[in-house]
């Protein structure tokens, strides 16, 4: 049995570099990745802090790029020695959804739940590549090709999850030129939501956390910062605009939103702020992640997934709400090429490109906001 080594989650708040069996080749049409890139993403954190069922034993990461190293007899597109990037969609392209373009809600590689990904609670069977490779399955789907070459490498690796996250976020909103845009957390997802309202027009792009150096990369990329702890933001943001809400509003924080302390959780704050500040018939776009169950979550509710939130004021100003994983294989292609061309630099947001032997650290560093800690690239 050959063995590498990889992240394995061993117990809440703790990972660790262990040698596992390497992937092979079961289905012709997979290939085999060496990876040269994986992203630490802040949905590795609910697992790291055990707030999802995830079991000890699971290898993290979903989002990879690296080089083609072993490819199955059917596969047709891609060949040994390409440079790819994966959807954390496994995806198996030719169900209802994948025929529609909803890859992230595909039927085939995890019955039983709506879509799959690597490294993922109830995501499948799918080892995650925070590894020195990974097994791509249905691979002339599931990744996308890349001009050969080290140029882009960190740009790239957001494509399999963050930058087409955040873009989803805002499709997910309604969002047309020239309209105005609240997004509600500035992690990784949010200022990739933001970055993105801002590529695509936006006319103004309000961003709302309450560390300040996630406030200050919003100000940096054109975006007008919003402080939680200084007040309501909602209605910050209304008497910036003299009253006026927004046109649309994004939630990249999920189910463990909290309080302007930072302290105390409360799952429903991000959805009752997007209900206060968008205008009557202006939508929603939820890309933050929501659970069926959460093992440490805050009222029993919300521990079996049912988060309060005013319905009757959603209903009374006929707001649109749309909710979901991004389908990444929909933006994906479009968002590399926008990189090639010069016309977006994601990558902004890296904060830290380290060695797979630095990921217990680095996942002690990040999930505790430390050290600038905000964007983690790991490099086996």
């Amino acid at each position: 049995m050959v063995q590498m080594r990889a992240v394995v989650y061993d117990e809440p708040f703790k990972v660790s570099i262990q040698n596992v069996e390497k992937p092979t080749l079961l289905h012709p049409n997979d290939v085999i990745v060496k990876i040269t890139t994986s992203c630490i993403c802040g949905s590795d954190l609910h697992m790291y802090e055990g707030r999802t069922g995830a079991q000890p034993g699971i290898v993290f990461g979903h989002e990879n790029m690296g080089i083609v190293d072993e490819v199955g007899d059917g596969v047709s597109l891609l060949k040994k020695g390409d440079r790819v990037v994966m959807p954390f969609n496994v995806a198996c392209g030719h169900c209802i959804n994948c025929e529609e373009g909803k890859s992230a809600f595909c039927t085939e590689v995890n019955p039983g739940f709506a879509g799959g990904a690597y490294g993922y609670v109830a995501m499948g069977p799918y080892q995650g590549g925070q590894a020195e490779y990974v097994r791509v399955p249905f691979a002339d789907f599931n990744a996308l090709k890349l001009p050969p070459g080290k140029e882009h490498e960190e740009d790239f690796a957001l494509l399999s999850d963050i930058f087409p996250t955040g873009w989803h976020g805002v499709e997910l909103s309604g969002f047309r030129p020239g309209e105005s845009i609240a997004v509600f957390g500035a992690g990784p997802v949010g200022l990739m939501a933001a970055y993105s309202a801002v590529l695509r027009g936006a006319a103004q792009t309000y961003v709302v956390d309450r560390v300040p150096e996630r406030l200050q990369k919003a100000k940096e990329i054109g975006c007008i910062p919003i402080d939680l702890t200084q007040g309501d933001p909602a209605e910050q943001i209304k008497k910036l605009r003299g009253g006026k809400e927004v046109d649309r509003g994004v939630d990249a924080v999920g189910y463990q939103a909290v309080a302007a302390d930072g302290k105390t959780e409360q799952p429903n704050a991000v959805l009752e702020g997007l209900i206060s500040v968008v205008r009557p018939t202006g939508g929603l776009g939820i890309p933050g992640l929501y659970v069926p169950k959460d093992p440490g979550a805050p009222d029993s509710n919300s521990a079996k997934g049912y988060i309060t939130f005013p319905f009757g004021k959603l209903f009374e100003k006929g707001l649109t709400v749309g909710t979901g994983q991004c389908n990444v294989k929909k933006y994906n292609r479009y968002l590399r090429d926008l990189i090639i061309a010069g016309r977006a630099k994601p990558s902004f947001v890296v904060s830290h490109n380290l060695s797979l032997d630095d990921a217990p650290n680095a996942y002690i560093k990040f999930d505790k906001r430390i050290d600038g800690y905000t964007k983690v690239l790991l490099h086996p």
